[in-house]
């Protein structure tokens, strides 16, 4: 240990090292439950990609493990500490290097918070659409490890298609320079992909080259109320298979809305069991809502609700927004779980996760993406209570049986992490597995990267 931490401060400034067990302990892991973390042996906290390259070249030498991390908001403990490990925080890197509004991209550190970003580049009349719900806190360095999507996925997609290359230092200091400056290019393998979802466990990203796009205009939205899960999974296909394309189409629960009003006072309409959220950022947005108004009507939605501006549509995104804190406070834990499934199974994996809820007597609430399937059933149970806990972890993989036998995957945008490392191995197969595992080996021989997780 002595000589661990001596080797650090050979290349890093006394404040970039912390070594006392109550602040290391603060820095230990993210928010995943059911994955208690490890007690890491040092936390260090670089500010340049020199120092990033000397800890690694530590680590190598005296074959410590390293857990890199953002801002430790992810939710399947990608980010836990291992035992006697090196926590890699990424946090001081937070620099926005260029804005090329010419290029339309964005370079920048891996410390660097998602709204911040966005932020900055709409001074420029651009903006970077991935938006996770936890986009005020998460860091561009996590999004980018975990592929982390948003609410806006439905229209803009999902984080990897805005990374267009990485400087990565790999695991025994060297450094790589992956992907392109340009809006086109496929000179090689992609390794710029390989490294997006890959949780840390291949090497530390340091630099992020961002695809940016025109700003849109302010996306107006609609609320239409369904008597069932059913009718609004209807409606969801109807809108997609008419050729609409909505900035957000989100879907709330009964048992959701009714957590979001004791939050929030809102005053959402707590008889209707779902909730659909669809908003149009279009030269015409009263058109689009006008088109898809009808087609919830046809679907058998009871009422549908137009924002009467600007103001009271950003009232009803931050109603979705506040679901998961909402769930929270329901009886103080949740384990949120991500699985995504085609639409035309959207309504299926409703009806079977309010079964599941039934049958172990939990509250289970579901916010989902709706337009691109991404449900989020969260499992609200008391963590003092052992045998409702048992029970909240089985209806949690349940859920995620249903997911796969519906045609879906375990996760659509938090990853893998610790806690779903068995339902990966199940999705993706021996060979699957085997082949990942060779990948791994290649950028990092000796496990030394995140090890753990995944598989």
């Amino acid at each position: 240990m002595a000589d661990l931490i001596e080797r650090l401060l050979d290349g890093l400034p006394a404040d970039a090292v912390l070594t006392d067990p109550d602040v290391t302990r603060a820095y230990a892991g993210d928010m995943a439950g059911f994955c208690p973390p490890g007690e890491p042996a040092v936390v260090v906290l670089p500010r340049t990609v020199e120092q990033v390259q000397h800890v690694m070249r530590t680590a190598t030498a005296t074959r410590t493990p390293v857990v890199p991390q953002g801002a430790r908001t992810g939710l399947s403990g990608g980010a836990n500490a291992s035992d006697g490990c090196i926590v890699l925080s990424l946090l001081r890197m937070d620099r926005i290097l260029e804005v090329d509004p010419v290029e339309r991209i964005a370079v920048v550190e891996p410390g660097v918070v998602n709204a911040a970003l966005s932020r900055a580049v709409a001074e420029h009349g651009l903006c970077y659409p991935p938006d996770p719900s936890s986009w005020e806190q998460c860091t561009i360095g996590g999004n980018i490890g975990t592929a982390s999507g948003g609410l806006c996925c439905v229209k803009y997609g999902v984080t990897a298609e805005y990374v267009l290359g990485l400087e990565v230092v790999l695991a025994d200091g060297r450094l790589l320079h992956t992907g392109r400056r340009t809006a086109k290019g496929v000179a090689g393998y992609d390794l710029t992909r390989l490294f997006v979802g890959s949780e840390g466990s291949l090497g530390v990203v340091v630099k992020a080259v961002l695809a940016l796009r025109p700003r849109p205009p302010r996306t107006r939205v609609l609320a239409a109320e369904f008597p069932s899960a059913r009718a609004a999974g209807d409606a969801v296909c109807r809108i997609m298979a008419d050729g609409h394309t909505p900035a957000v189409l989100e879907l709330m629960d009964r048992t959701t809305l009714r957590a979001v009003n004791d939050l929030t006072r809102m005053g959402l309409p707590e008889t209707t069991e779902a909730l659909l959220l669809a908003g149009f950022d279009t030269a015409d947005p009263a058109g689009d809502l006008r088109a898809v108004a009808l087609l919830c009507e046809a679907a058998g939605a009871v009422e549908v609700v137009p924002a009467e501006d600007a103001a009271e549509s950003e009232l009803l995104m931050k109603a979705r927004r506040s679901a998961l804190v909402a769930l929270e406070a329901v009886k103080g834990t949740t384990m949120i779980d991500d699985v995504c499934v085609p639409r035309a199974r959207l309504a299926d994996m409703l009806d079977g996760v309010a079964a599941i809820a039934e049958r172990h007597g939990l509250t289970i609430g579901v916010c989902a993406h709706a337009g691109d399937g991404n449900t989020h059933p969260t499992v609200c149970f008391d963590a003092a209570d052992p045998e409702e806990s048992a029970r909240a972890r089985l209806s949690f993989d349940e859920i995620m049986a249903l997911g796969l036998e519906l045609g879906g995957t375990i996760t659509g945008e938090h990853g893998v992490g610790v806690l779903k490392k068995e339902w990966l191995a199940r999705e993706i197969g021996p060979v699957g597995i085997e082949l990942q595992r060779g990948v791994k080996e290649v950028f990092d021989p000796l496990g030394l990267l995140n090890p753990g997780k995944l598989f």
